[in-house]
């Protein structure tokens, strides 16, 4: 079974490797940030709440994350694997998303960090805003966000290095380059 999480700081390049690797292996992408974007543009009472959060560039409590995961992971187009991309941010996401796999019998089979410097991250953020019109792909939002990332999700490096399932990716150059690393990483 292919379960796998993507992490990386917002602008890495998880979503766009998450499509290309989903399909070639036949598995769903779990995106929190889709979901999360979902239920805003709803406007559910779930997407008014973590849209407080989310325009402010901090992270959606766990309550109501760890919730729409658990949820997701027990739908049946999961049983043969799945991505996790935007999920676990923080060690207690991490512990939290260990307890509901052990429930299932289930556990990760790689964790993938793609590291991209922060100016870098910068400057396909605000590119991508042009592009998408993304409320949250603003200077000072941006910047806040790298911040909460660099505080809070870092720490999951050697939360999954510890248990030798962590890889990291060069998530900077040519697509189909960075999606061979990945690849590797997974072979």
């Amino acid at each position: 079974m292919n379960s796998i999480i993507f992490m990386g700081p917002p602008g890495a390049g998880k979503g766009t490797q998450a499509k290309i690797l989903c399909d070639n292996l036949g598995i769903p992408q779990i995106s929190t940030g889709d979901i999360l974007r979902a239920a805003v543009k709803n406007g559910t009472q779930m997407g008014l709440e973590a849209k407080k959060y989310m325009d402010a560039g901090d992270l959606v409590p766990d309550s109501v994350v760890i919730g729409i995961i658990k949820d997701r992971l027990v739908e049946p187009d999961c049983k043969n694997g799945f991505l996790l991309d935007g999920f676990p941010r923080t060690v207690e996401q991490a512990d939290a998303l260990d307890k509901i796999l052990n429930t299932e019998g289930l556990k990760i089979k790689r964790a993938i960090n793609l590291e991209v410097p922060d100016e870098e991250l910068l400057q396909r953020l605000l590119k991508r805003a042009e592009i998408e019109g993304r409320s949250d792909d603003n200077e000072t939002t941006i910047k806040s966000r790298l911040d909460t990332y660099n505080k809070k999700t870092l720490p999951l490096l050697d939360y999954y290095a510890a248990k030798g399932n962590l890889s990291r990716v060069n998530g900077v150059g040519n697509l189909d380059v960075v999606t061979k690393l990945i690849e590797k990483e997974l072979a």
